[in-house]
Formats: structure tokens, sequence, C-alpha cells
């Protein structure tokens, strides 16, 4: 599952390193990744905030649109 988070840049260079190990994610601009949920509990449990904008499970979906299919 993906969750699309934000960090602030302060928390971005403690969170970097983490991510770098724990998720192929996406970067997107103003500090905001697309990662795993994997990830996302690596970056909790080593005490890293960010905010949490959205998981996959809770995505708009088009009907007959599989998660990660192109459209």
């Amino acid at each position: 599952m993906k969750t699309v988070i934000r960090l602030s840049s302060k928390d971005e260079v403690k969170a970097l390193p983490i991510l770098l190990r724990h998720s192929a994610g996406m970067v997107l601009r103003g500090r905001t990744y697309v990662i795993e949920e994997s990830a996302a509990r690596a970056l909790r449990h080593a005490g890293v905030p960010f905010e949490e904008l959205i998981r996959e499970s809770s995505m708009p979906r088009q009907e007959g649109v599989v998660a990660g299919e192109r459209i």
C-alpha cells in the first residue's frame, strides 16, 4: 500500500537515509514523498515526524481500474 507524506526540511534530513533503505518511493516537489507503508512504519519507529496526506486505500478509484494500473 502506498502512502503520500510531507516532511519538514529539518525532518527530511533524518528521513532520507531511512527512505533510501526502505522504499523505492517517488519524490514530488515540496518535500512530498510517495512511499510504501513499510517505509512509513520505519519513519515512525525512528521517531521522524511527518504529515500523512493520503493512503492508497483512501484514494479515489475509477471503476474498473486496478491500483497501480496506468490510465
